[in-house]
This record gives structure tokens, C-alpha cells and sequence, in this order.
């Protein structure tokens, strides 16, 4: 080899090495190449947890990865920034699918996506039917029989057993108002119309054979279950949560306990309905239709929501679900630091139906299950494009119940029960 061969050849590769030296680094450091801007960027991260496991993962219709068998987690890295058509697929279960935004040298995490059944199975519990009613602690359930008659359904031991008949209390015409557990889902409070008159009956279903007890006429039924019994005076509505008594007073006051909460008094109206619900240190206040949230800074009511039929907190407190016969809304109690991120008293828009929505529950910390008229559906409440929200079945005018991870429908007089839906 010529001097002149071995002077070209050293050159040419110094030459491709200050070309590569540089592009290595530069790759090393995260930054790559985008064909469609013809720029050099830096890339992104998908994070993704899903139930169930071994769950694929698309990105703009590509298999990229499958979530692993152990956390049905995965992490898809050097992603150039942009945006994603991402779907999350199962075989028998509804696909998730939304389009995310990659940016640059950040993480996009979708972290709670729980895939639906697409075929869910259902057994029935029990036929003839009424109505029914779950234990605090979810682990019993109270049948009313048409007639009526009540039976106890012990969940965990798969076992009925019949409580009480119409005759046990009396010969005579009885009519079933109300029904409501204790806080320890020991006894059961009937609201009974007898001879014209409305008459309460503590029921033992703890005991063997059950024992009945009447109690009379009782201004706020909840004091039922306290021993002893608090003197509360110039009551309008109460709540009781634990051991802690809330309560509105004609003067407009909102007490925890004997604690006055607001400074500000609340305009106490004639012939208006009054309700208090609270879940830790989050209280609301509902006036017939209205819906008020305690301010803790302003020590007052705030307007939150008109009309309201119902809201559910979460398992976890932090948020809370209401709605009414068409929209379903959630408020954000505590700030939520998993994407997308939600400041304490940010409000979603769910969804809007105009089939008449029945009850709402909620399916996890991250969804949402309700019925609106037969059908029974399921969303999500991640916000990011589009809301998930899918079919999981139908049943004719189902009253649903959402407990130990299954679905309990009551439909046409039978009460069904689902396979475990959720992790």
C-alpha cells in the first residue's frame, strides 16, 4: 500500500469517525432523528399498567409490546414526540384506545386502565325477588319478597335464611317503607305504616332466631343504632358517619358532633328536604335538588351542582361521583398527581345520556358503573382525548348493586350476581 492509498484511507475514516463519534454520543444521550421535520430531538416514554395482564399494547396501529405477566406493566422508550393512536387489546375483553401525546424527554403514563369484559358471565343468586339491600361490610343481603317477607342472603357462605313475614308484626295490613342496616351490619331498622301510623322495628339478624324488637316512632331513625342516644334539639336533617353525628339546625348551623363548621349561616327555607353526606373532612349539603359543598376556607356552603339525584365517594376518598337522571359529573376532592394530573376542587363532565340513568357506582378509583335505562355501561374518567365508556350488558329495568368486586343486578324478579369484573 502507497503512502499516497494510506494518507486517503486515514483520512476518510478520521473523517467518518468525527461524523460518528458525535451521532453516537448524541444517540447515547437520547436525542434521534425525525424523518418528517428532518430534526434532531430528544424522545419520550409510554408507561402503561393494565388489568388484565399480558395485555397488547398498539401505537398507531403497530404491535409494539405486551404488558408483562407479573404487574401487566411495560415501558415503550425512544418515542419521538408526537402524537399516538394508542390501543390497549385483550382477546375477550373491549379494547382500550386513546390518542396520547408524546413530548420530549418526559413520561406519558396511562397507569389505571382496566380492560371490560366483553361477555360477562352471570349467575342467579335467588328468584322471586323484590327488592334487595346490602350490609355495610357487603357481606349480607336483605330479599324482600313480594307480600312481603324478608330473607337473609349470607354472601360468604352462599346461604339464605328466612328473618321475619308481614305477620310477625302484625295481623293485620303492614306496609314496608324503609329498610336500613346498622353502621355493623349487625341489625336492621324496618319503617312500618300500621292502622295509619308509622312505627319502627329494630331487627337482630345477628341472632339465631332473629329478634324483634319495636322502638316506636323515631324523629331521626339513625339514632337507632347509637348507645346512648344523644339529646339533639331544633334538628332538620343528621348524618351519621362512624361514630361522628353531623347535623343542620334551624338557625342554619352545620354541626360535627356539638363543633358549629360554618360561620356563615346557611338560609334554612320552609317545606324544603335536607340532607347531609360526608366522607372524611369533605361535607355536602343537599337542598332538595341542590347540591352545596362545605368550604373549609370560607367556612360556608358553596353551590356545586342543581339537579342532583345522588353521589358516591371513592374507595379511596378522593373524589367523588354525582349525578343526576342524564349527566354524570366527578369533583376531585384531593389533588391527583397520576396523569392526567387534577387540582382539589376541579370538576369533569363524564357523560350525558338521554336514556334515564338509574345509580351510579364506582367500578374502581378510576371508573365508573351505572345503568341508563336497560343497558349497563362502564367509563373511565381519564379525560385525555377521548372517555372510554363501553357496554358491559343488558337486562330489562335492572336495579345493580356494585360490591366484592361483582355486579349484582336484580331484574324481571331475580337477582343476579357477575364474575369478579376488577384486579
Amino acid at each position: 500500500m502507497t503512502y499516497k492509498t494510506r494518507t486517503i484511507l486515514f483520512l476518510s475514516l478520521l473523517i467518518l469517525f468525527l461524523i460518528i463519534a458525535p451521532l453516537a454520543v448524541l444517540y447515547c444521550l437520547g436525542w434521534r432523528f425525525d424523518w418528517e421535520t428532518k430534526k434532531i430531538t430528544q424522545p419520550g416514554i409510554f408507561y402503561f399498567k393494565v388489568w388484565p395482564r399480558s395485555a397488547e399494547i398498539y401505537l398507531n396501529g403497530e404491535l409494539k409490546e405486551k404488558t408483562d405477566f407479573f404487574f401487566g406493566s411495560v415501558l415503550i422508550e425512544n418515542l419521538l414526540a408526537k402524537e399516538y393512536k394508542v390501543e390497549v387489546k385483550k382477546q375477550g375483553f373491549h379494547k382500550w384506545e386513546k390518542t396520547l401525546e408524546i413530548r420530549k424527554r418526559e413520561a406519558t403514563e396511562a397507569k389505571n386502565i382496566v380492560l371490560i369484559p366483553e361477555n360477562p358471565g352471570f349467575t342467579i343468586i335467588t328468584k322471586g325477588v323484590r327488592d334487595f339491600f346490602f350490609s355495610p361490610d357487603k357481606k349480607k343481603i336483605i330479599l324482600k319478597s313480594p307480600g312481603w317477607s324478608l330473607k337473609l342472603f349470607e354472601i360468604d357462605k352462599n346461604v339464605k335464611s328466612h328473618l321475619i313475614d308481614e305477620e310477625d308484626i302484625s295481623k293485620e295490613e303492614v306496609e314496608l317503607f324503609d329498610i336500613r342496616f346498622s353502621p355493623d351490619s349487625k341489625k336492621i331498622l324496618l319503617k312500618v305504616g300500621l292502622k295509619e301510623t308509622i312505627n319502627y322495628y329494630v331487627l337482630d339478624i345477628d341472632k339465631s332466631p332473629p329478634v324483634l324488637t319495636s322502638i316506636g316512632f323515631l324523629e331521626w331513625p339513625e339514632q337507632a343504632f347509637l348507645d346512648p342516644a344523644p339529646e339533639l334539639k331544633n334538628v332538620i336533617t343528621l348524618f351519621i358517619s362512624n361514630k361522628d353525628i353531623y347535623y343542620l339546625d334551624i338557625a342554619g348551623f352545620v354541626f360535627k358532633n356539638q363543633e358549629r363548621l360554618n360561620l356563615i349561616p346557611f338560609e334554612v327555607k320552609q317545606e324544603t328536604k335536607y340532607k347531609i353526606r360526608a366522607s372524611n373532612s369533605h361535607i355536602l349539603l343537599e337542598e332538595n335538588d341542590i347540591l352545596y359543598i362545605f368550604d373549609e376556607s370560607k367556612k360556608s356552603f358553596q353551590k356545586l351542582f342543581e339537579p342532583i339525584k345522588d353521589l358516591k365517594f371513592s374507595p379511596d376518598s378522593r373524589k367523588m361521583a354525582y349525578f343526576n337522571n342524564y349527566e354524570i359529573w366527578v369533583l376531585f376532592l384531593e389533588k391527583k398527581y397520576d396523569q392526567p394530573q387534577k387540582e382539589p376542587g376541579e370538576k369533569l363532565f363524564i357523560t350525558r345520556f338521554s336514556e334515564r340513568i338509574d345509580n351510579v357506582f364506582w367500578y374502581t378509583n378510576h371508573y365508573l358503573i351505572f345503568n341508563a335505562g336497560d343497558k349497563i355501561k362502564v367509563v373511565e374518567i381519564d379525560d385525555r382525548d377521548r372517555i372510554n365508556i363501553v357496554d358491559l350488558t343488558e337486562f330489562k329495568e335492572p336495579k345493580i348493586f356494585w360490591a366484592n368486586k361483582k355486579l349484582y343486578i336484580l331484574s324481571e324478579g331475580n337477582l343476579y350476581t357477575s364474575e369478579e369484573l376488577t384486579p
